[in-house]
């Protein structure tokens, strides 16, 4: 079978490391395009990776990639505040789109995000690596099939160190650590529960660089309330690596630590050590999604779901502003 075409629009550290490398493990789609504004990074991604110069494009040029037939999907790799306007214009392209997370940085954006893929009539898939990692599925399946009773008590916190660039700017990130890293948290509490929250209270942490965090916060305490009483307790920092969720169940506990990382994902729960595979989660993540297309099948992280976490996050944020429980309805 012929696979996928897939062209990265960004070529920052992310495709670079990450998606770029996996590509070159998956089964059912391929790099055969970039878009970047830097011609350095081009003439190195088109020696490095074989792209032919047809498939290179800039910022200025990309709506033309209509008129060529080896693009696919495009992976939307930028800054949150672009998030948007390139997922329009390469559904309108008549494109397939993979579009990093958070999806946007509005519950407005992401409507309009997943009405031009849908009047398109191409597919829109959110970049939730997890969902494709065998350790988080393992979270999953104990938490929903209630493998140790009900969930009674859940602990999730996610931060970075040393972050620079577009993410300490709020007008290109939409906030702080909450929306790069404390959305794994969110989803952590949600896929495990199978649950969605019901309200969000909030609290941002003291800032140890008032200059350098001047515009996001640095850290932030949150808390989701799920049905049945449950609380979530959550946190994410720019302030030091953290990286670990846990739940407690009625009848024992299951915990990932590292959770969220690339790779070396480990846990255990109250009764054994998890064993189970290494896998290159990105590669898993746009296979899934090519084989939703070829398919033609529901993809498993749709815009939908995207969406839904913006809207979260978007609570949780006016929870921290006011001081007050926010209910998500």
């Amino acid at each position: 079978m012929e696979k996928l075409g897939v062209a990265l629009v960004g070529l920052g550290k992310y495709s670079e490391e990450q998606l770029a490398p996996a590509l070159l493990k998956t089964t059912k789609c391929s790099l055969t395009g970039i878009v970047t504004g830097n011609t350095g990074k081009a003439a190195e991604w088109e020696k490095k990776y074989d792209i032919p110069a047809k498939n290179i494009y800039s910022y200025e040029n990309f709506d033309s990639i209509k008129d060529n037939p080896d693009l696919d999907i495009i992976y939307i790799v930028l800054p949150n505040s672009m998030h948007a306007e390139y997922t329009i214009r390469a559904a309108k392209a008549g494109k397939h789109v993979i579009c990093e997370k958070p999806m946007a940085n509005t519950v407005e954006e992401c409507d309009a995000m997943i009405a031009a893929c849908r009047d398109a009539g191409k597919m829109l898939s959110i970049g939730y690596r997890l969902h494709f990692e065998p350790y988080n599925i393992e979270m999953m399946r104990l938490g929903r099939e209630k493998a140790f009773g009900p969930i009674k008590k859940i602990i999730a916190v996610h931060g970075l160190a040393n972050t620079e660039g577009w993410r300490l700017d709020k007008t290109l990130a939409g906030g702080g650590p909450l929306m790069d890293v404390g959305i794994y948290c969110v989803q952590a509490c949600i896929y495990t529960t199978g649950m969605q929250p019901v309200a969000v209270r909030a609290q941002e942490g003291k800032k140890t660089d008032p200059e350098k965090f001047n515009t996001i916060e640095e850290s932030m305490q949150f808390q989701l309330e799920f049905p049945g009483e449950l609380i979530a307790e959550c946190s994410c920092t720019y302030s030091k690596k953290e990286n670990f969720f846990r739940a407690d169940a009625e009848y024992g506990w299951f915990e990932l630590s590292p959770a969220y990382a690339f790779s070396g994902i480990k846990g255990r729960t109250s009764e054994a050590e998890m064993r189970l595979p290494q896998v290159v989660q990105q590669a898993l993540q746009m296979d899934g999604f090519a084989a939703a297309i070829i398919n033609k099948i529901a993809d498993r992280v749709p815009g939908e779901m995207g969406r839904k976490y913006v809207k979260i996050l978007q609570a949780i944020y006016m929870a921290m502003e006011t001081g007050q429980r926010i209910d998500i309805s």
